[in-house]
C-alpha cells in the first residue's frame, strides 16, 4: 500500500501528538518560567488538549493541500459516537444520585472486611468498580472509581509511588474489567457482532480470565502499599443531604437508557438534554455536573479519531503480518501508542482470521488498555478527574507506563496461560 501525502502527513503528526502526551510537564514548567504567556503553555501541557490540537494542525493541512471540500468530507466520514458518548456517561455518571449510591455500597462492604484504615475502600474500588464496567460501560465505572479515589483516597496526604501505581492499577482493571459482556469494551464492542461473540462466549473464554487478573491486580497493589493505607485517613467533607430515592431511580434511569442506545447518538443526546432538565429542576441534590471536564475528554478522543483515520495504511499491515503468538504481545504494544478500539477494527475488516488470532488480537488490545492515556478510550476520564492530585497537575506518561507495567503483566499471563 502506497500511502498518500495526507496520510504521511497524518501518520507524522499522530507521532507528535504521542511524543507532546509524553512531555505535558515539560509544558506546565513553561507556565511557571514564562508566566507572561502562562495560559498558552498551560493549554498546551494539558493532555485532553493534545489530540485535538494536532487534529485541528492536520485538517488545517487537508484544507490547505487538497481544498476546504476535502477537509470537511474527511471530518463527515469520522464516526464522533464514542466521544460524545463518553461525555454524556461521564456527567451522568458523576452525579451526586449515582455517586452516592456506589460509595455508599462501597462503603458497606468495606466495614464487612477486617481491615483498617482506607484499606478495604481501597481494595473494592480497584476490584469491583472496574468489573461494574461490563454492565454499566467502562467509561461510567472509570468516573465512578476516580471520582471515589479522589475524595476517599487521593485527597488525603498519600505519596506520588501511591498515586501511580494506584492509577496504573486503575487504567489496566477498567480496560480488562469491560470484557466480561460484549457490549461494555470498545476493543470488544468492536467485533463482537461480527465475529458473533456473544455472552455465554466472552464470560467462557476471556470475562472470567479478566475478573481474575482484575482480582489480583487489585490485592498486588493494595499488599504492597497497605501501610500507608491502613494509617491514611480521607480529607474531610462536609456532610451532603441525603439523595431522595426516587431520584435515585430517576437517575440510574438516565444512566441505563444511555447505555442502552449507546451507539445511537440522537437518542442518548436527547435523553442526556432531559436529564440536564431534571438536575436543574433539582438543583439542591446536586453537585457541580463535570461538563467541563467531560468536554475536554470528548475532545481529546474526537481528536483521536480525526487522527486515526490516517493511520491504516501502516497499523494494519502491521497486524496482519504478524503470527497469533506475535499478535498477542504486538497488540499490546501497538495499543501504548494508538486506541485499542482502533486495532480490534481494523482486525475486524479481515476476513478469514482464525480464532486463535482473534482471541490473540483482541486480549492483547485490552491487556495493553493501561499503559497510557491513549491506549483505552476511558483513560482520559480517568486521568481528568485525577491529575490535579499529582505534581505540577499533570500526570507523568513515563511514570504511568512503569506504574502499569506490573497490572499489565498479570492481564497478558492471565489471557495467555489460564
Amino acid at each position: 500500500m502506497t500511502p498518500s501525502t495526507i496520510e504521511i502527513a497524518g501518520a507524522a503528526l499522530f507521532a507528535v501528538a504521542i511524543l507532546h502526551t509524553f512531555t505535558a510537564k515539560v509544558f506546565e514548567r513553561g507556565a511557571h518560567r514564562f508566566p507572561v504567556h502562562a495560559g498558552i503553555w498551560h493549554l498546551l501541557g494539558e493532555v485532553e488538549v493534545v489530540f485535538g490540537f494536532w487534529a485541528l494542525v492536520l485538517v488545517a493541512f487537508i484544507g490547505s493541500t487538497a481544498g476546504t471540500g476535502s477537509a470537511v468530507a474527511y471530518l463527515d466520514s469520522r464516526n464522533f459516537t464514542e466521544p460524545m458518548f463518553v461525555f454524556v456517561i461521564m456527567v451522568i455518571a458523576a452525579t451526586r444520585p449515582i455517586l452516592q449510591t456506589t460509595k455508599g455500597a462501597v462503603a458497606l462492604l468495606a466495614r464487612a472486611l477486617p481491615l483498617s484504615g482506607s484499606v478495604g475502600t481501597y481494595f473494592l474500588v480497584l476490584a469491583l468498580v472496574p468489573l461494574l464496567g461490563s454492565f454499566i460501560t467502562e467509561p461510567a465505572a472509570m468516573t465512578l472509581a476516580a471520582l471515589i479515589l479522589a475524595e476517599r483516597i487521593f485527597s488525603g496526604n498519600i505519596t506520588e509511588r501511591l498515586k501511580y501505581a494506584t492509577l496504573g492499577v486503575l487504567f489496566v482493571n477498567v480496560s480488562i474489567g469491560g470484557t466480561l459482556t460484549p457490549y461494555a469494551a470498545p476493543p470488544v464492542l468492536m467485533v463482537a457482532a461480527k465475529w458473533g461473540w456473544d455472552l455465554p462466549f466472552m464470560m467462557a473464554h476471556i470475562g472470567w480470565k479478566a475478573a481474575l487478573a482484575v482480582l489480583v491486580n487489585a490485592a498486588g497493589v493494595t499488599a504492597l502499599f497497605a501501610r500507608e493505607l491502613a494509617a491514611h485517613r480521607p480529607a474531610a467533607t462536609a456532610a451532603e443531604a441525603p439523595v431522595p430515592f426516587p431520584l435515585v431511580l430517576v437517575h440510574l434511569a438516565f444512566l441505563a437508557g444511555v447505555v442502552v442506545f449507546a451507539h445511537h447518538p440522537p437518542v442518548f443526546m436527547g435523553l442526556f438534554l432531559f436529564f440536564l432538565g431534571v438536575a436543574h429542576a433539582y438543583a439542591r441534590f446536586q453537585d457541580r455536573l463535570i461538563l467541563r471536564e467531560g468536554l475536554l475528554v470528548a475532545f481529546f478522543l474526537a481528536g483521536l479519531v480525526v487522527l486515526g483515520g490516517q493511520q491504516q495504511w501502516w497499523l494494519q499491515p502491521a497486524l496482519m503480518s504478524m503470527s497469533s503468538d506475535a499478535v498477542f504481545y504486538g497488540a499490546a504494544a501497538l495499543t501504548a501508542i494508538t486506541d485499542n478500539a482502533a486495532l480490534t477494527y481494523l482486525g475486524s475488516l479481515v476476513e478469514g482470521l482464525g480464532d486463535e488470532f482473534k482471541y490473540a488480537l483482541v486480549t492483547g488490545a485490552v491487556a495493553g488498555g493501561g499503559l497510557t492515556v491513549i491506549a483505552n478510550a476511558p483513560n482520559p476520564a480517568g486521568m481528568s478527574i485525577l491529575k490535579g492530585y499529582f505534581a505540577l497537575e499533570t500526570v507523568s506518561a513515563v511514570n504511568l507506563l512503569l506504574a502499569a507495567l506490573p497490572p499489565t503483566a498479570v492481564a497478558l499471563a492471565a489471557f495467555r496461560l489460564l
